[in-house]
């Protein structure tokens, strides 16, 4: 592909999208959580990309800054201080980091936890579906483990529930310690709201969607293949496909070219995604968003890869393609999205790389840390 077409505005948080701002400027509120790990290293770059958009587009965008995670549990106690909360729901959206800390894989005891805090903001912002375009950069082909003519047209936007779940169904845990649940649970609206944004993404696009499940196991999700089953009569223009999640992990490494939209739950949506980064090369490429139906919050998915703090290595990229999605998505500013975009794109074609999407034909030259690859997106932004 000659640019990576991030753009997605039909799952616009606000109505207003496709009123053409650029002309007149606009003014906007950004809350910035760089969270923990290499979070507050990337997001540094996503800012500066934004206040960039803002000084060559005329528009005036005010930030203020929010804790979350394990930095903010260290300060408080509280993975999401109240704080941070009311400074999100008077955002007109969020640019986040990363959260987690060593400290708690190795512990799994402990009560408070960093993740509580990033599942608390999607349920109480109403966050309700997970947003993540898996698109290839032409330059980067080699550096997927996956052949190159495997990958090569791959376009694929997943759409992954995030306030259902196993991850906010009832947890159990008996007295002698020695057994475990998590509720599986999944109500009709939940599935039919989001199956609905997948659906009008879908005619925007090739109008194909594959609805990701366990039916043949799981009584949630004969209860999700029921609601998409019944939705997709009212979108005759959408070939519609069912999937075990077993056999989408293997499709979508064997031939990821045969998917466009893809809708799925909050469990198998995180596994998915995940794998998927493989074929953008790396985690350190891919940008997300969470909407729901006003404020829109995002972040790359790298997590905070704590082994790697603090060295200035971490890519800075797909937290710069996050501040994208914020124009695009929550702002409707496609054309400031797509500069971005191509700022990223011309950087690639020059061969820059960080350590994560460089190859062994990578000059020592062209191999930048984080901050000598943000200055080079932002050089080719202005």
């Amino acid at each position: 592909m000659k640019l990576a077409d991030l753009s997605i505005s039909n799952i616009t948080t606000h109505k207003t999208h496709n009123t053409n701002y650029s002309t007149m400027g606009i003014t906007k509120k950004i809350l910035v959580i760089p969270g923990d790990g290499i979070g507050q290293e990337v997001t540094t770059w996503g800012k500066k990309v934004l206040e960039t958009i803002a000084a060559n587009y005329k528009h005036t965008f005010t930030f203020d800054e929010g804790m979350m995670g394990h930095v903010a549990i260290e300060a408080t106690g509280n993975p999401l201080p109240d704080e941070t909360l009311e400074k999100a729901r008077n955002s007109d959206a969020i640019l986040f980091g990363a959260i987690g800390h060593a400290k708690y894989d190795n512990d799994p005891t402990l009560k408070v936890r960093p993740e509580q805090g990033l599942l608390k903001i999607r349920k109480e912002l109403g966050l309700y579906a997970n947003l993540r375009p898996i698109k290839l950069f032409d330059d980067l082909l080699q550096a997927s483990s996956i052949k190159p003519e495997i990958l090569q047209g791959a376009d694929i936007l997943f759409f992954r529930e995030l306030t259902g779940d196993v991850y906010f169904g009832e947890k159990n845990r008996s007295e002698d310690r020695n057994t475990a649940s998590d509720l599986m649970i999944y109500h009709k609206y939940e599935v039919e709201r989001i199956a609905r944004k997948a659906f009008e993404a879908a005619r925007t696009r090739r109008k194909k969607l594959c609805s990701v499940d366990k039916a043949n196991v799981l009584e949630a999700s004969r209860l999700w293949r029921e609601v998409v089953q019944e939705l997709s009569k009212e979108y005759p223009d959408v070939e519609t496909e069912h999937m075990f999640i077993d056999n989408a992990a293997m499709q979508l490494i064997k031939d990821p070219k045969r998917f466009d939209v893809v809708v799925t739950g909050n469990l198998f949506g995180d596994i998915l995604t995940d794998e998927a980064s493989q074929i953008a090369g790396s985690m350190g490429m891919l940008a997300s968003a969470s909407v729901g139906d006003k404020i829109g919050f995002y972040e790359p998915i790298h997590g905070s890869a704590h082994d790697i703090a603090g060295k200035g290595i971490a890519n800075p990229l797909a937290s710069i393609l996050s501040a994208a999605l914020l124009l695009d998505i929550s702002f409707g500013l496609q054309d400031e999205a797509q500069r971005v975009i191509k700022a990223v794109d011309a950087t690639l074609r020059q061969g820059f790389r960080t350590m994560d999407i460089s190859s062994k034909h990578t000059e020592n030259r062209f191999l930048l840390g984080t901050d000598a690859m943000g200055e080079k997106v932002l050089e080719n932004l202005n």
